[in-house]
C-alpha cells in the first residue's frame, strides 16, 4: 500500500511540472493569447483601412469630386477655368566662394 501512494505521489508530481514548467504548459498558453489579442488587433486595424479604402473606391466611382481632387493633388491638374500660379520664395543670394586657399612651401 505504501508503494502505491508513493507511486501515485510520484505521478502527481509528474503531472504537476507538465502543466506548470513544460513548453506545452501554461505558459504556452498565456504565449499564445497574447498572440492572438496581436493578430486581433492587427485584424482590427487592416479591417478599418480596407473599410476607408472602399469607401473611397465607391466615391471614386461615383462622384467628379473625389476624381478631380485625386487628379490635382497626384497628377497636378487644373481645370480648363482656372488659372494657376506657383509662388517661388525669394531665395537670398549667397556669394560665389573662393577657391580653396593653399600654401606654397618654402625652401
Amino acid at each position: 500500500m505504501k508503494w502505491f501512494a508513493a507511486v501515485l505521489v510520484v505521478l502527481t508530481l509528474l503531472l504537476q511540472y507538465r502543466v506548470w514548467l513544460s513548453d506545452d504548459g501554461t505558459r504556452d498558453v498565456v504565449r499564445l493569447r497574447t498572440s492572438v489579442e496581436d493578430q486581433r488587433s492587427a485584424n482590427a486595424e487592416l479591417a478599418r483601412r480596407n473599410g476607408q479604402l472602399a469607401a473611397e473606391v465607391a466615391d471614386l466611382k461615383k462622384g467628379m469630386s473625389a476624381l478631380e481632387e485625386r487628379a490635382r493633388s497626384e497628377l497636378g491638374m487644373v481645370a480648363s477655368n482656372e488659372s494657376f500660379f506657383q509662388v517661388v520664395p525669394r531665395t537670398v543670394a549667397v556669394p560665389a566662394a573662393a577657391g580653396p586657399r593653399t600654401r606654397t612651401a618654402q625652401r
